[in-house]
């Protein structure tokens, strides 16, 4: 077939356009946010369709066959090996075909359209007491046509088996034309030749596939054999969307278990728990996974221990699933061990596991540069290598062999896993920047080819072979069988247009590497980037497509990421989609004008900057600071957005209107001169003006006679508290003085610089901070109380990451505290009122990313305060939702678990949010006025 164009076909578009009633997209935005998924590739393709129905499909690759033109197929694109990037047109199939059009309780199936995420489905089945057996650590994000696609297996494959054991039959269209074949056990659809293709090699398919519980690699032609049905559904399981496209899916639905429990057992180090592992699945439980300690950010919950197995068992009860939990505890002769019930520890000890594949791609002690060096690569590790199984009983001493190959290149890797199926994840340290360390990157695969193979493995227990793994099948299955495989490809897809380079005639496993097309030299930056060696593309670099950010549903938890995504639905609004874009205006091939880039510019215009990725992202993205820089570089020398200027400069606006309070807010409750002031400053119109304070936070204090309770302590009077809410400095003030401290204001007018940095006014801001540490002075040395967390926040890593030669910046962040921080660390024999309420309301997105809220948990406990706050974000986040064309994305991000929290709140409920922005949401949504919490603690002394 013609070679594949990297820019659109005029022919081809019109053609699809004509024929496809679902989107056909070819703008740069479109193919950039597909050029990736989660591995080291990197295709461009000409142009997206999201199909809408099955004809939509048939339509696509009819054109597509017409013109030439290859077809990849895509779901979540979390793929590790590859295969969910091409050239050519990707279908995307999580817009439309994304329903579950039956499911039946009685016969435990399902019917689903190749773009239903796991979770939905999962969901769908719950009340019937049922799931989806597979469930990789992706499952909240990860489409049901992408886990057939790659066969995917996940943590309870020991129990319920990988994929291609729970599809029952399948609905496909081939690139060649004709029906759609429906296939599956007793079906007889399938492609002219494959019973005779069958026939003609027996032999080699009864004796050429290794017998694994976790064999990915290669076609699965074993299933064609007729003592085994054949099972055409089975063997296109794990054909990476080489052979046809799937447009439906009957699945098989497994009972859950009641009530669960989790074994946390502890050993000395990895190999000891893989060796443990084989003896635990007589006892058969749910999950045998495996850890280490490098991958643990806390060990809070762990048992004592260097590496951990998980094993969930279940019950009818949960006493019974206790139970079982506690025979496999007697049993392992483990370390350590705990066992596990409640539902939130469990949620808990789960996650940390499932962020593994994200915190395994920051290593410590890593080989970096080809001199092992790692200088300049924050540690990083790749995939590539991160899935192979071998026989469970042969997984420790695998292990050792495979940390010694490891070694012997140089290299360095944490593995974790699916103990019990034999599978092993691990990121390596390969230097994919440089020469060197590509064709290093070569040779290990060739060696680890060769010794999984000498332990009886796959080359791939999970993922599949991508454009990773499938250059080196010849390895693990000879070539006979490899051109079995090609035949089998050229009975389903003759003319060769599906996922093309992919399995079958496979492009080199160092090709197409991601990294080539990002510049060599550090990026011209304003932002330090310390945990990135100061490299902007390091910085970008960082996403590694896990998705995490791409879940639809809200967390039960605290997470906050990402709010415009779950408002949307679209790749472009999340944080991946965000970092995509990036990563190519680095590259400048699809997007050529760099820092001028109107698609990055309108991708990151519903960026809310709320630092949640910073925290939430498993490898810790932080688009806010992304964002700030790019605004910076976009706008420099170019006229800005109003709302850049007046909420930019918002504190020197508000510092030259306070004098003027009580005359301007009487102007601004005039609609049309209101209307004016909104139009003139690029605020949205649906916004009320905050009331300026008629006494300012600091005028209260100069007029205020201060009596000495004791050791001062600095109160940082932010621009927030000192002109629109200086209620919460009044009530900071009491409770500080009550718990026996004398609060001091700085002397003159201090700022963190918030408002300049989420507008990009980088040396604005700079110059602020700068003028702020030479006005903090003496007060440098002591901690510093920060009433508004979005300040806090600021203070803590912007101010020293840019500035990050000044030393005071880092004195600064390292004093600031929050109001509960700063009594539970400098006055813990202070008691708090006794509220006794129950309470309601939000934890401000920066401080659950940057500061944490434990001391406020802990306070709020002391108190009798009790219930949750909401995680997520409110909406608002400072400039974001005033700025005119956010309002509908402000309210939606509102409406996820702030707004449906507080109407469902009982009567006598104490709404809580520490932010400014927070509660002025909640004033301008619910007209409900919510407090800090020093106004509540403040309510509640002693007169």
């Amino acid at each position: 077939m013609p070679a594949p164009h990297a820019h659109p076909h005029p022919d081809l578009l019109r053609a699809l356009a004509r024929a496809v009633r679902g989107e056909v997209e070819s703008d740069a935005t479109a193919r950039a946010l597909v050029t990736m998924d989660a591995s080291n590739y990197r295709r461009v393709p000409s142009a997206v369709v999201a199909p809408r129905d099955a004809d939509d499909v048939a339509e696509t690759l009819r054109v597509c066959r017409e013109h030439g033109m290859p077809v990849v197929a895509r779901g979540g694109g979390t793929s590790i090996a590859g295969q969910a990037t091409g050239t050519g047109v990707v279908l995307d199939f999580t817009r439309h075909m994304r329903r579950i059009t039956a499911l039946d309780p009685a016969s435990r199936t399902a019917v689903v359209e190749p773009g239903v995420v796991l979770d939905e489905l999962r969901a769908a089945a719950a009340p019937h007491g049922l799931t989806f057996g597979p469930d990789p650590s992706t499952h909240s994000r990860c489409t049901l046509g992408g886990m057939i696609g790659n066969n995917s297996c996940g943590a309870h494959s020991v129990a319920w088996g990988t994929t291609a054991d729970n599809v029952r039959s399948l609905r496909v269209l081939r690139y060649a034309g004709g029906p759609a074949l429906h296939v599956g056990p007793g079906l007889p659809d399938a492609p002219p030749g494959l019973r005779e293709f069958t026939g003609a090699d027996l032999a080699l398919l009864r004796t050429g596939f290794p017998d694994l519980p976790r064999r990915i690699s290669g076609y699965a032609l074993d299933a064609l054999l007729p003592e085994r049905g054949p099972d055409h559904a089975r063997a296109l399981c794990g054909s990476e969307g080489t052979l046809a496209v799937v447009t439906e899916a009957t699945v098989r639905l497994v009972a859950t278990p009641a009530a669960r429990a989790l074994a946390v057992l502890g050993y000395a180090d990895e190999s000891a728990a893989a060796e443990a592992a084989p003896g635990l699945l007589p006892y058969g439980p749910l999950t045998v996974e495996g850890m280490a300690a490098d991958l643990v950010r806390e060990p809070a919950g762990l048992p004592r221990g260097a590496a951990w197995l998980f094993v969930e068992t279940g019950g009818a009860t949960p006493a019974e699933a206790r139970a079982h939990a506690t025979r496999i505890l007697r049993a392992a002769d483990a370390l350590d061990a705990s066992v596990v019930t409640d539902p939130a520890g469990m949620r808990a000890l789960w996650r940390i596991r499932e962020d593994a594949a994200g915190t395994a791609t920051r290593v410590s002690g890593g080989a970096g540069t080809p001199d092992g060096s790692g200088a300049g690569r924050g540690g990083e590790a790749w995939p590539g290598w991160e899935d192979c199984a071998v026989p469970p009983a042969r997984l420790g001493p695998y292990l050792r062999d495979f940390r010694s190959l490891l070694a012997e290149h140089g290299l360095h890797g944490t593995p974790y896993g699916h103990f019990g199926d034999g599978c092993i994840h691990v990121r390596i340290d390969f230097d994919l920047l440089t020469d060197q360390g590509v064709a290093r990157f070569r040779r290990f695969s060739e060696d680890q080819a060769a010794l999984v193979v000498a332990h009886g493995g796959s080359l791939s227990g999970e993922h599949g072979d991508g454009q990773a793994r499938a250059e080196l099948l010849p390895r693990m299955y000879g070539d006979d069988m490899v051109r079995l495989f090609t035949r089998f490809k050229d009975l389903w897809d003759p003319d060769g247009g599906l996922n093309p380079g992919i399995l079958a005639r496979p492009a080199r496993l160092d090709e197409n590497l991601r990294f080539a097309v990002l510049p060599r030299r550090p990026v011209d930056v304003a932002f330090g980037y310390p945990q990135d060696g100061g490299d902007f593309s390091a910085a970008v670099r960082r996403c590694v497509g896990v998705a995490k950010c791409r879940t639809k549903e809200a967390s039960t938890g605290p997470d906050v990421m990402c709010p415009s995504f779950r408002a949307t639905g679209e790749e472009a609004h999340s944080t991946r989609g965000r970092a995509r874009l990036l990563h190519e205006m680095l590259a400048g091939e699809v997007i050529t004008d760099g820092w001028r880039s109107t698609e990055v510019r309108d991708a990151l215009d519903l960026c809310l900057s709320c630092k949640g990725c910073r925290t939430d992202c498993p490898v810790g993205v932080d688009m806010a600071t992304y964002k700030a820089e790019f605004l910076h570089r976009h706008y420099r020398g170019r006229l800005r957005p109003a709302a850049h200027y007046a909420m930019g400069g918002l504190p020197r606006w508000l510092r030259t209107a306070a004098p003027f309070a009580r005359g301007l807010n009487a102007l601004a409750s005039i609609a049309p001169l209101a209307a004016l002031v909104k139009r003139l400053g690029g605020i949205a119109p649906q916004r009320s003006l905050p009331a300026l304070a008629r006494q300012t936070f600091r005028g209260w204090m100069r007029a205020r006679r201060t009596p000495v309770a004791g050791p001062a302590v600095t109160l940082w009077p932010d621009t927030f508290t000192d002109h629109l809410s200086p209620e919460a400095g009044r009530a900071a003030v009491r409770v500080l003085e009550s718990a026996g401290r004398t609060p001091v204001l700085p002397d003159r007018a201090v700022c963190c610089g918030l408002t300049y940095v989420s507008t990009g006014r980088l040396d604005a801001a700079r110059a602020v901070m700068r003028r702020t540490l030479d006005r903090m002075g003496p007060l440098l040395d002591d901690p510093v109380v920060v009433l508004e967390p979005s300040c806090a926040a600021t203070l803590r890593t912007d101010l020293p990451e840019l500035l990050p030669d000044d030393p005071r910046a880092a004195e600064l962040a390292s004093s600031v505290r929050t109001l509960a921080q700063y009594l539970e660390e400098y006055a813990p024999e202070w008691s708090p009122p006794a509220l006794d309420r129950p309470v309601v309301g939000q934890t401000h997105c920066h401080q659950h990313a940057v500061l944490g809220d434990a001391a406020e948990r802990r306070l709020r406990e002391r108190a009798g305060l009790t219930g949750e706050l909401s995680g997520g974000c409110c909406g608002l986040a400072g400039n974001f939702g005033f700025e005119k064309g956010h309002w509908d994305v402000s309210v939606a991000c509102a409406e996820d678990r702030l707004l449906p929290a507080v109407r469902s709140a009982g009567p006598g409920t104490e709404l809580l949010a520490d932010g400014f922005s927070c509660r002025t949401q909640l004033d301008q949504l619910t007209g409900r006025r919510a407090r800090h919490l020093a106004e509540v603690l403040a309510e509640g002394l002693d007169p």
